[in-house]
Formats: structure tokens, C-alpha cells, sequence
């Protein structure tokens, strides 16, 4: 009869695997090369959301990654294939063709806590959906960035329910011509709110 295998001890030297610990080990494989170019190259009606993500004590994380969800100007959410394409000679991925639209985007933020994406006006809905992946975070979050000059919060219903200081935390701020910041804080630091987050049934 087999010995059952040891029981881990204190004095344990072997590494944890990842389904035992948090991560991040999604930042290796899931960036991928134009993964915040939503919008074609070049395109005149395309506009930039950046800003930084922060944890409870109020410091950027350096390693989250984010995904964008929208739909296109004319309210599609067809979105574009092929956005993982891989060079057919040594199989790396080369990114997106910057022809099309695609609706999705997957950006890490880098050493400062910084990620920024540029898409465009999302049709048939005044925001575009968001997806955080972070250290000490189990399950991922979702939020919504909304556009000031598209939403009214007296009409929009989400924004209409919550009170002035948690419905700020969705909004983004206009800070020039086609230049949108959004700061995503995964918990209320002292002084700034968290961001408000959503639960899907």
C-alpha cells in the first residue's frame, strides 16, 4: 500500500502554484500588441479615455489590466474579427490590422498605474463598459465610463439612482478636445471615493 504524500509544513520550501495564490499571472500572456486601439488609426472622430488605477491606501497598481466592451458609433456590437492575428511565418501575435473597429480593447497599466485606450463614441449607450483585473482581487470588477458630453445623469438611469458623490465616480472628466481622464479606485482611500462597481446576475 502507498504512504499517503506528506502533509505540507511550515518548513515548506516549494513555491506556491498559481491556483493557490492571487497573481497576477495574466499580465504574461493577455496584453496584446495595439490592445488599446479600438478605434481605426487615424481616425477623426476618435477620442482618448486614460487615466490611473489606485488601490485602498491610494497608490497606483502597476500590473491591473483592463478590458473595454462597446459598441460602434452606430450602435453595432459586431465588433471586428481578427484582432489576435498572428505573423504566419513565426506564429507571434502582430496585434490588430488599425483598419477596423473593433468594440474591445485590453490594456495593462504600466510602472506609474496608467493605461489609456483610444476608441470612439460608443452608439446607443453613453458609456463604455469596463472589466479590472488586479492583485488581490479574486474575481474581476466591472464599471462603466461615462462620457460627459453623451450622458445626462438626471435621465440616465444608473447615475440617476446613485447620489451625487458615487455617481462622480463613473463620469469621466473632459480634460481637452478628444482627451477623457478615468480613474478606477478599487476602494475608498480616505479621501476619495471608490469607484462604483457592478454586479451581474
Amino acid at each position: 500500500m502507498t504512504p499517503p504524500p506528506p502533509h505540507p509544513s511550515q518548513d515548506d520550501t516549494r513555491p506556491p502554484t498559481p491556483s493557490q495564490t492571487v497573481g497576477p499571472f495574466y499580465g504574461y500572456a493577455l496584453p496584446f500588441a495595439g490592445g488599446g486601439d479600438i478605434a481605426p488609426a487615424g481616425h477623426p472622430g476618435a477620442l482618448t479615455v486614460h487615466g490611473r488605477v489606485y488601490d485602498g491606501a491610494g497608490q497606483p497598481i502597476p500590473d491591473a489590466m483592463l478590458e473595454f466592451w462597446q459598441p460602434s458609433p452606430g450602435g453595432s456590437r459586431a465588433g471586428a474579427p481578427g484582432s489576435l492575428r498572428r505573423d504566419q511565418f513565426n506564429g507571434a501575435i502582430i496585434g490588430r490590422t488599425g483598419l477596423d473597429f473593433t468594440g474591445f480593447g485590453r490594456v495593462a497599466t504600466d510602472a506609474d498605474g496608467h493605461y489609456a485606450v483610444r476608441t470612439l463614441p460608443p452608439g446607443g449607450a453613453p458609456y463604455v463598459s469596463v472589466c479590472v483585473f488586479a492583485r488581490g482581487l479574486l474575481h474581476h470588477l466591472y464599471t462603466r465610463v461615462y462620457l460627459p458630453e453623451l450622458t445626462d445623469p438626471a435621465t440616465e438611469p444608473l447615475l440617476a439612482s446613485l447620489p451625487p458623490e458615487r455617481r462622480a465616480t463613473l463620469l469621466a472628466t473632459q480634460e481637452r478636445d478628444g482627451v477623457h481622464r478615468f480613474d478606477i479606485r478599487l476602494q475608498h482611500d480616505g479621501r476619495h471615493e471608490e469607484t462604483v462597481f457592478l454586479a451581474f446576475d
